[in-house]
């Protein structure tokens, strides 16, 4: 694969999302982001209702999603963001949701995830994280496709990010077992697994919507400690331990976690460019996918950007995600 003139800001590592959003007025911005009743979600939320725009926590607990969206109010003396229902792992709630959105929209955050410490399905028979990571998140983008194109209509463009990780390094899709039928099931491969999908989402989506005026980018937040790291096994926690002790990660605040997602949102040479992946607020320079992660932390694998693999989990995707709910 080609390697592409990177992108280069004036953030680093330890920039905030609030550092990447100084000087950008978000009025009349209409922003969505999912899983933003804790952590990064909530901080990516809490900045942009700051700078302005006008935000929607699309959240599994309303009640937690309710909690953030008033103290954003406090904190920030903007309006209140709107709080809807959301559950990514449920095809019926993505539904009901996608029924009642109305408003064009300006900026997607693809922010929620989740992890599992042992094999679970939705009722399709689905792995867990990749029908929360990839599959949810699909169906949701894909629904609100319309209102994207209405939104860049208004605006001269309209953005959406998917939030991704360090792990896609180790583990590309598997489209002969996407769902851990025929192999033993392990934890950390399947969030790989979910990660990867979620940058070739992004590569695809801006092929298939740029001509609307859509882009798709991906970031990776960095190590950020969250509610996501909850359901960690002990082998999990040994192995986060032991990447953080080779160096393949440090620890950053919210905030600074936030702030990569802000550079796919608002920077100016992504307003029509996507399919690029983003690290510690700069483009991520592209490795093989037999390079090792401990030696190349802040590389994206060829897998996460390949056309090819994109365009094909993109069909599978859309076959799965349209089929009769039953």
């Amino acid at each position: 694969m080609a390697e592409r003139t990177r992108l280069v800001t004036p953030f680093t590592a330890s920039s905030t999302a609030d550092d990447v959003l100084r000087g950008h007025d978000l009025d009349g911005v209409r922003a969505l982001v999912t899983g933003a009743s804790s952590g990064i979600g909530a901080e990516t939320a809490r900045a942009l209702t700051a700078a302005g725009a006008r935000v929607t926590l699309a959240v599994r607990n309303t009640d937690a999603g309710s909690a953030v969206a008033d103290a954003i109010a406090r904190s920030s003396g903007r309006a209140r963001p709107d709080v809807a229902p959301l559950d990514l792992a449920d095809r019926a709630s993505i539904a009901r949701f996608l029924a009642a959105w109305r408003a064009p929209l300006h900026l997607l955050v693809n922010n929620a995830g989740v992890v599992t410490g042992g094999l679970a399905r939705t009722r399709e028979g689905w792995e867990w994280q990749f029908a929360t990571h990839h599959l949810g998140h699909f169906a949701l983008a894909t629904g609100l496709r319309e209102a994207l194109a209405r939104g860049a209509a208004e605006r001269g463009g309209a953005r959406v990010v998917a939030v991704s990780s360090t792990a896609h390094m180790r583990a590309g899709v598997d489209f002969g077992d996407l769902h851990f039928a025929h192999r033993a099931y392990d934890p950390q491969v399947a969030y790989a697994r979910a990660k990867t999908a979620n940058s070739l989402f992004a590569v695809a989506a801006t092929r298939h919507w740029a001509r609307d005026g859509i882009v798709a980018n991906t970031v990776n937040p960095g190590g950020v400690a969250t509610g996501l790291q909850r359901h960690f096994t002990e082998a999990q926690r040994r192995s986060l331990d032991a990447a953080e002790a080779a160096g393949v990660f440090t620890y950053k605040t919210v905030g600074q976690g936030a702030a990569t997602t802000m550079v796919a949102a608002v920077h100016p040479a992504l307003a029509r460019s996507g399919g690029h992946y983003l690290d510690d607020c700069q483009e991520a320079y592209t490795v093989p996918d037999d390079a090792a992660l401990a030696e190349h932390p802040h590389g994206v694998k060829e897998w996460a950007l390949d056309p090819v693999r994109a365009e094909r989990l993109w069909t599978v995707s859309a076959a799965l995600t349209s089929a009769p709910l039953v």
